[in-house]
């Protein structure tokens, strides 16, 4: 499936060196045109690398700015390979609306004084143009530029620079140029996740696309039953199978439980092809089993095979969590669909979870699914999704809107715990935090958040405030 390829970032990088040095200083241009191509080494292949050439005066800095506008670059990384004049950085400030990143790695981690030549000094001069850059672009009224201030030999701290940066230009790009779909309608009464398409896109980028159940109805009733057991085939590999938990909401799961879920799965996928669709959320309420509240309430199979393979899509049609998704999915957290349960004092914990959509990814081992004869709060009944995310660090994230209506960040780190878990068919996580779990829930619920959010393992803190500061979203960081 076409939508399923995750885009890559393309990073521009360019050289600014000083043309009045080379007739001074034979070979200096050629050593220090060099930089570059060390420096890009630090980038994985998970990225596009655009180089614009090596800028030393005016004329090249307009050509290499219409070279990047025309590739359409993500951000730009600025080589400064000695003392530059700010005039051929002015131009990408000006002209280029990306993030900026200007690179001073010296290659000597200290200098020879008694043996130091001007020549010596000029190759180690990296950062010498950097308060000049930087103060022009204030001057310039333009956004103020990262830096990378490092030397040749301390390739750890470069390469998490880089990392990070990659994570969070794999989630910006994840919306450009991107439609996400709205399937139903937001659950009734649910003030907090309801969401202006408009707004939406004038945070994210992203178009908002408007769906309707009977093109999913249409879909699902095409799918043959050579796909039907295919699919049936998939769910069993993936899938523990278990037979009814102590909750009296649980049932035996039976081969047409599988056979519909499986449908309806195939039909998300050609939904999400047709559609060009980067993520979805979705919700039908439906009245007295008709062929739409069935539809909608065995969507979690396909939802989750979905989700765990890059397209999240969010519940209750929580468009604003559907974005959290994204952006943890692409900074490499995985993301599943949450919300806070029941908190322990005894353990000093919290469950969060929820009963799909979900990321088995991050599942701590073979996820279990059980049949409900009803899913509390919604109508129908159906197949959900059951298991506890892996033990280690997590990042919660909550994409909320602050006083104003604009869009804003709840994120927090924490630990996932192994222990037991309610057998209700839904996910649930121990999560631990680094205040105890009653002040936790302060100041988390003291933020403003929307109750969903998306939960990911790993402490991708970093790269989601780092994502923010990108888009200029606001995030509030919770302890």
């Amino acid at each position: 499936m076409n939508s399923l390829i995750i885009k890559k970032p393309k990073i521009g990088i360019v050289s600014l060196g000083h043309e009045i040095y080379w007739p001074q200083f034979d070979g200096l241009k050629e050593e220090l045109s060099q930089k570059e191509n060390e420096f890009a080494k630090f980038f994985s292949s998970e990225t596009d690398l655009f180089f614009a050439g090596f800028v030393d005066n005016v004329d090249k800095a307009f050509e290499a700015v219409q070279k990047c506008k025309k590739e359409d670059i993500d951000a730009l990384f600025l080589v400064m390979t000695t003392y530059v004049t700010s005039a051929v950085a002015a131009p990408f400030a000006v002209y280029l609306d990306v993030p900026q990143i200007l690179v001073g790695i010296q290659p000597l981690d200290h200098l020879d004084y008694k043996k130091t030549t001007t020549y010596m000094q000029l190759v180690n001069d990296d950062i010498c143009a950097m308060p000049e850059v930087a103060g022009v672009y204030i001057r310039l009224g333009r956004e103020m530029p990262t830096f990378l201030i490092a030397t040749s030999s301390e390739t750890e701290k470069i390469q998490k620079e880089i990392t990070l940066w990659e994570k969070a230009l794999k989630a910006r790009v994840a919306f450009k140029y991107s439609k996400i779909g709205y399937l139903g309608h937001t659950y009734e009464g649910m003030y907090d996740m309801h969401t202006d398409p408009t707004a939406f896109t004038r945070a994210f980028g992203a178009h908002v696309k408007m769906l309707e159940m009977c093109e999913l109805a249409e879909y699902v009733d095409e799918v043959t039953d050579a796909q039907t057991n295919g699919r049936i085939d998939e769910i069993e590999s993936i899938f523990d199978i278990r037979e009814p938990s102590a909750d009296p909401l649980t049932a035996h799961v039976e081969r047409s439980d599988l056979a519909w879920s499986a449908k309806i799965s195939i039909a998300l996928d050609k939904l999400i092809e047709n559609n060009g669709l980067c993520s979805l959320a979705y919700y039908y309420k439906g009245e007295k089993g008709n062929l739409y509240e069935r539809i909608a309430s065995n969507l979690i199979i396909g939802n989750t095979l979905l989700t765990s393979r890059g397209i999240p899509l969010a519940g209750e049609a929580d468009l604003k969590t559907a974005a959290s998704m994204l952006v943890m999915n692409r900074v490499g957290g995985g993301g599943s669909f949450a919300e806070l349960h029941p908190f322990d004092c005894n353990d000093d914990i919290v469950l969060i979870g929820h009963d799909g959509p979900h990321n088995i990814s991050i599942s701590d081992k073979k996820p279990i699914i059980r049949k409900l004869k009803k899913f509390h709060g919604k109508s129908g009944s159906g197949i959900s999704v059951e298991f506890n995310i892996k033990a280690g660090p997590i990042s919660l994230l909550s994409t909320s809107c602050d006083r104003n209506g604009n869009m804003k960040f709840v994120c927090a780190k924490g630990e996932s715990i192994q222990g037991d878990i309610p057998q209700t068919g839904n996910t649930n996580t121990r999560c631990k935090f680094e205040s105890n779990v009653e002040d936790f829930l302060t100041s988390w619920c003291s933020a403003g958040p929307t109750h969903h959010l998306a939960l990911g393992t790993g402490d991708n803190t970093a790269a989601i405030n780092l994502f923010a500061k990108i888009m200029k979203i606001g995030i509030e960081n919770i302890k």
